[in-house]
């Protein structure tokens, strides 16, 4: 991997003209928090009031897309700009391995002068993102805060072992102030308030919730009653309607968590909690960057890495497929020189795009490297190709055949499963992450491929739970070949540019669109 020199500043150019110094940027990025359980999006519960009212004011984008439906591969393709294909990290085994890349975020964030400070989950974003290339640095994990000495702290960490990972079905024993959220954003509003105010700065709050072990306080456990919330998109009954890695998916979780089915009610009632506390401190949070006279000069990013089933089809947490529950992330921006719509933007982006769209903020060229597109003329209300927000595409899969069976490997020996102290389940195994899976989505149609050529075509209008795989049918032969086509071209734009083609006696020279577009 490449780094830009100490002190070195990448050349802005086109830099938007904002009112004195250049906008702090605050990042907020949540763990499997899913896109569409909030009111404007339809869903019927309150559960981020706040985050619907500074998405209504900013931009938000209602089919924005994970680069992959797992943390390790998301992350990493968040921070770089660059598919899972060509950072060569495919799955959330690949935690410790290196990804491929020449600049990352934070780099061309630090290069043009901004103090710079990342608070939360930290250990699974490429291995760049330490202590040393922060100003200040503060990691939380899913299980509690490493280092912690205070003891209340350490008492709320040995509360979050005690789920084993799972859930807690009982409301949690400590106030919502220990809860994580509520502590990183007293890291944050304590960090900014030791700033001398002379440059700019640059917040990553990377919230672990509302990821597993599902668990909150009062007055959020009681908020969403497990009697008074709405059905399902797609009950425990449809499983088999989804395929066989759904199947072993069930069949290996029913193995760790023998009352799953009696708990899913409690746990989606947990679950939306956990999201109305994050809203709550998100709120919090421009509530004291209003007090502290910055909020109009601060560009605020709210995403997720990816969801979370919840439910659906009988499943929590993540694992096998590419369903809009996990596929598909809010994404919203707010700020100075961001318009205010109301409405969704109708395009289609990926959290690829995000890190070209902060340099285009900053006026900073894209990369070498950099796969994702620049959003900032979306953004703005300028004119944009809108053939090439079309349509989107996720990758999932780690390679190799996919498993006829939960018998075929012993899940306790390949380590999805272990019962003892402590006991758990990763869902991440090599049942649900085999194979190679492409997904398109384009408007209301969703195409799904494998590597086996099997394919699976829903109409998600009609059909928002991807139930009745049109594939196949000669009623839909039209929409399957333009999605294949289009597939094709996404896969072919996607292939990794690095190491560009700079060496021997004749140059060549590629062309490549500012914003990265490839549409004219």
């Amino acid at each position: 991997m490449g780094a830009l020199a100490a002190g070195a500043v990448l050349p802005a150019l086109g830099a938007p003209e904002f009112p004195g110094r250049k906008p702090n940027i605050v990042f907020i990025e949540c763990d499997q928090f899913r896109a569409d359980v909030c009111s404007r999006e339809g869903f019927p519960l309150d559960t981020t009031p706040f985050m619907d009212s500074l998405a209504r004011t900013g931009i938000w984008f209602n089919k924005a897309y994970a680069a992959s439906p797992s943390c390790v591969p998301s992350r990493n393709s968040l921070w770089t700009g660059r598919w899972p294909t060509s950072t060569g990290i495919k799955s959330n085994a690949n935690l410790n391995d290196t990804p491929n890349f020449n600049v990352g975020l934070d780099d061309v964030v630090k290069a043009q002068g901004y103090k710079m400070a990342a608070i939360g989950k930290m250990f699974h974003s490429y291995l760049r993102l330490r202590p040393q290339e922060f100003d200040y640095y503060r990691p939380y994990g899913h299980l509690g805060q490493p280092g912690a000495t205070d003891p209340e702290v350490k008492r709320f960490s040995a509360f979050l072992e005690s789920t084993e990972f799972y859930a807690s079905l009982e409301p949690s024993p400590f106030p919502a102030q220990m809860q994580q959220p509520y502590r990183m954003v007293t890291d944050a509003q304590n960090w900014i308030n030791s700033l001398d105010g002379r440059d700019p700065f640059f917040l990553y709050l990377s919230i672990n919730e509302p990821h597993n072990p599902y668990q909150v306080s009062e007055p959020y456990y009681s908020m969403f009653p497990p009697d008074q919330l709405p059905p399902l998109k797609a009950g425990p009954e449809t499983i088999r309607k989804k395929g066989r890695k759904y199947v072993q998916l069930k069949e290996l979780m029913l193995k760790a968590y023998p009352a799953l089915d009696e708990d899913i009610p409690r746990i989606r009632s947990i679950y939306f909690g956990m999201m109305r506390l994050i809203d709550d401190q998100v709120r919090r949070l421009v509530d004291f960057l209003k007090r502290k006279g910055v909020y109009e000069n601060t560009v605020i990013i709210f995403a997720a890495d990816h969801g979370d089933y919840a439910g659906e089809y009988g499943l929590i947490k993540k694992g096998a497929g590419v369903p809009e529950c996990l596929t598909r992330i809010p994404m919203l921006w707010h700020g100075p020189g961001i318009m205010q719509q109301a409405a969704p933007h109708p395009a289609h982006v990926s959290n690829t795009d995000l890190f070209p769209t902060i340099c285009g903020l900053l006026g900073v060229p894209l990369p070498d490297g950099v796969q994702g597109r620049n959003l900032w003329p979306l953004l703005t209300g300028q004119t944009y190709p809108e053939q090439e927000f079309a349509g989107m595409l996720v990758m999932q899969g780690m390679g190799g055949l996919d498993y006829s069976s939960i018998k075929e490997l012993n899940p306790f020996k390949e380590g999805a499963l272990h019962h003892g102290s402590p006991r758990y389940f990763d869902e991440l195994n090599s049942w649900t992450q085999s194979g190679i899976l492409r997904m398109l989505r384009k408007g209301d149609w969703k195409l799904v491929y494998d590597m086996q050529g099997r394919g699976e075509l829903y109409h998600l209008a009609e059909d928002p739970a991807e139930l009745n795989n049109f594939y196949g049918l000669a009623a839909h032969r039209s929409k399957q070949t333009e999605l294949l086509a289009d597939l094709l071209a996404w896969e072919l734009r996607t292939q990794d540019p690095l190491p560009l083609p700079e060496n021997g006696p004749h140059k060549y020279v590629l062309k490549r669109d500012p914003n990265n577009y490839w549409a004219s």
